[in-house]
């Protein structure tokens, strides 16, 4: 690695400010961190961001596709 030093040290730095500090996302069971709907919450904004996206893509090949048949 280019700056393994570097990142050895920074490493060790943040070990010795954090100390004994509990890290955020160290623990496995994160289900017992979401609320009672948040899976429910996280699904519809996945939804949200990823359908559109896929319409249009799916429209654009489309009309692509259409372009190509009539020209």
């Amino acid at each position: 690695m280019l700056f393994q030093r570097k990142y050895e040290r920074m490493k060790a730095f943040e070990r010795e400010q954090l100390g004994d500090a509990p890290r955020a996302l160290e623990e496995d069971d994160l289900a017992s961190k979401l609320e009672k709907n948040d899976t429910l919450a996280l699904i519809l904004s996945a939804l949200i961001t990823i359908v559109p996206a896929a319409l249009l893509f799916l429209g654009a090949i489309a009309a692509i596709g259409y372009f190509f048949i009539v020209r």
